[in-house]
């Protein structure tokens, strides 16, 4: 019976998820200067403690300061189509469904500071390095839904299982239609504390050396709950759980009365009615082993978990000033980070296999890739800078959960232009675009962890209150391109196989070839394209995002 009730857990429960932040979500706007203008790995300012750190050498002597403060809006964006959708109470016949997450972080503060005396300039920088704020899907996510909608397109071809697998057709019921309550939301921060050093080897040159220490605190909370059905034959709604168990203890009552009367008909000399009261038992056995088995997978499901965990990893830099022109170099190497679990709810987690990222007391693996940055800057005239740069995040390199790294095309690349220009000896205003091209694959995309190519837009303007203080203003939007996945096979019953055939042999004694056809008859009805060419487990999901900033920062010389 147990065997049976994993194979059940396993056809239901296909989706996967994964955290929402960290890995290749490196935060870079940890100045305002930034917003204003991306493209800073090689400017020469107090920014620079993070973007250019050899180059803040070249500042002039004392202490030098910048307190910066952020306000950041998000959504996150899936639109998905997938067949059984159309059985959902709320979403009236359509297999299209649009799930909208906001994250919003009110307040992200960040201070660089740098003193610097003869050739040695000692710097210090406190940032939000990854994630930054919450966010929230109202309606749960598509993942948590298709994973219910499975549920009536799977009863209305059981009886096809059931019959190759021996069982034959068992009567079990047929869901029409399903509802549900889910939820989800996720607050995540890595905060990032730099140290380190430059010196300035002559006047072009000078080199910088720094450790990064990162401490990651998350959380994840999400539900899927009270669980409804409507049954062929039934206007009414039942609650999904309960009434399988129900049947299901019905059903074992009636295997145990039928195995009671072919003990006394065998006793009694009446064979005939022995085998005919043993058959009646196995039929009741079996689906009383399904039913619960139904029973137990749309039971409810709360996910509450916190993690925690910290990295160092070490920073080096290059910088070289030659007339109008400076060029700089940064690596940041990978941090290792290992986030453990602590989860309030394993217990009911367990129930669903894509959850076992969250299972409580493990570790998770989400390194911080390594990040190596190219900067140029041209003093074109007096009063106008023109900067470029490059960076290239080695995210391939960077283990996260069960390797998911792996699944990736390649590593990502930003492409960074911009320019500022002196107004006067008061005002200054700058604008700049970053390039963002990540080389994802239809394998790596998920509905809770995803980020898709990009272009931003930042502007703002500087203001010299005094000769010891500048005021920055800033504005930063970008703008994300749609990430499309299609697959008439959207979940592959056939990649079950091997832990079908395992699972369910010993129990029903058949051996893997009955099995292994029994989950190919079961797949080929569901994958079979239809007349507009759509098979029953035809799935397309739209990925998207938006994002906007303001920002607001003091830089102050004492």
């Amino acid at each position: 019976m147990n065997r049976i009730k994993i194979t059940c857990l396993a056809i239901l429960m296909l989706p996967s998820l994964s955290s929402f932040a960290g890995g290749l979500l490196t935060n870079t706007n940890q100045n305002v200067a930034f917003l204003r203008n991306p493209a800073r790995d090689a400017a020469i300012s107090i920014d620079g403690v993070y973007s250019n750190p050899a180059g803040v050498v070249f500042m002039p002597e004392g202490l030098h300061m910048s307190l910066n403060f952020q306000n950041a809006h998000q959504t996150r964006n899936i639109t998905s189509t997938f067949e059984p959708y159309k059985f959902g109470e709320q979403n009236e016949g359509n297999t299209t469904k649009e799930f909208k997450g906001k994250a919003n972080a009110p307040v992200i503060p960040s201070i660089q500071a740098a003193y610097n005396k003869g050739k040695w300039s000692f710097q210090a920088n406190f940032a939000i390095t990854g994630g930054g704020g919450k966010c929230e899907f109202d309606q749960g996510l598509s993942s948590f839904e298709s994973t219910v909608g499975m549920l009536p397109l799977l009863s209305q071809n059981m009886n096809t299982l059931t019959t190759a697998l021996g069982m034959g057709n068992l009567n079990l019921p047929t869901v029409e239609n399903y509802d549900m309550d889910t939820y989800m939301k996720g607050r995540q921060y890595y905060f990032g504390l730099t140290l380190g050093t430059a010196y300035k080897i002559d006047k072009h040159w000078s080199i910088y050396g720094g450790l990064r220490v990162l401490y990651g605190n998350s959380n994840y909370y999400g539900y899927v709950s009270n669980i409804r059905m409507k049954i062929a034959g039934s206007d009414e709604y039942v609650n999904s759980s309960k009434f399988f168990t129900s049947a299901g203890e019905q059903a074992i009552a009636a295997y145990g009365q039928y195995t009671t009367a072919a003990q006394t008909y065998a006793a009694a000399g009446n064979t005939a009615a022995a085998q005919s009261a043993a058959t009646m038992a196995k039929d009741y056995f079996l689906k009383g082993a399904m039913l619960s088995a139904l029973g137990d997978a749309t039971k409810d499901v709360t996910l509450n978990c916190n993690q925690t965990g910290w990295g160092v990893a070490p920073i080096v830099g290059v910088d070289y000033k030659t007339g109008a022109f400076n060029f700089a170099a940064k690596y940041e190497f990978k941090t290792r980070m290992r986030l453990k679990n602590e989860s309030a709810n394993s217990e009911s987690a367990k129930n669903l296999q894509i959850l076992d990222r969250w299972a409580d007391g493990i570790n998770v693996a989400d390194d911080s890739p390594a990040l190596l940055t190219l900067g140029a800057s041209w003093e074109a005239i007096p009063k106008l800078h023109l900067n470029a740069g490059w960076h290239h995040y080695f995210d391939k390199d960077a283990t996260q959960f069960d390797n998911r790294q792996r699944k990736l095309g390649g590593d990502t690349n930003e492409y960074l232009f911009g320019a500022e220009y002196d107004i006067n000896k008061i005002f200054e205003v700058s604008a700049g675009t970053q390039i963002t091209r990540y080389n994802f694959t239809d394998n790596y995309m998920e509905d809770v962890s995803f980020n898709v190519s990009s272009y931003s837009i930042g502007f703002g303007f500087g203001i010299h209150l005094n000769r010891k203080m500048k005021l920055n203003v800033a504005y930063f939007q970008t703008n994300y391109s749609k990430y499309n996945r299609s697959n008439n096979d959207y979940y592959n019953l056939s990649s079950l196989a091997g832990n079908i055939i395992g699972n369910v042999a010993t129990t029903l004694g058949q051996d893997q070839t009955t099995i292994a056809s029994a989950v190919s008859a079961t797949q080929a009805i569901l994958t079979t394209p239809g007349s507009d060419g759509k098979s029953l487990l035809y799935g397309h999901d739209t990925f998207t995002r938006t994002n906007r900033v303001l920002g607001i920062g003091l830089d102050i010389d004492f």
